[in-house]
């Protein structure tokens, strides 16, 4: 899936992140989740789209908006990571309950 180039990065109303509704909709995402589980080849595959594109972007950073953008992905992987912990959880006291 190919973005406008100026595709905003959170929701204007609620300001939340809209960054996992572009994920959702990639290729590479709904190949790998198709039969329900993430292999490791399909991890390593993502991994390597991950480093291939900070290789392109990063030579295109100043020194300022390296620092940014760093920060940025910092904030994104862990706001990811207590996302999935919150939905877990979630699910198990859901799944206690029926």
């Amino acid at each position: 899936m190919s973005l406008p180039a100026a595709s905003p990065w959170f929701d204007e109303r609620s300001e939340s992140p809209i960054l996992a509704e572009y994920a959702r909709k990639l290729t590479s995402f709904l190949d790998a989740v198709a039969d329900g589980h993430v292999d490791i080849a399909e991890l390593e595959a993502q991994e390597k789209r991950v480093v291939d594109l900070m290789k392109q972007v990063e030579p295109m950073l100043s020194a300022e908006a390296h620092a940014k953008v760093t920060e940025l992905l910092q904030e994104v992987t862990a706001y990811d990571m207590m996302n999935t912990l919150y939905m877990a959880a979630k699910s198990r006291r859901s799944a206690g309950r029926a």
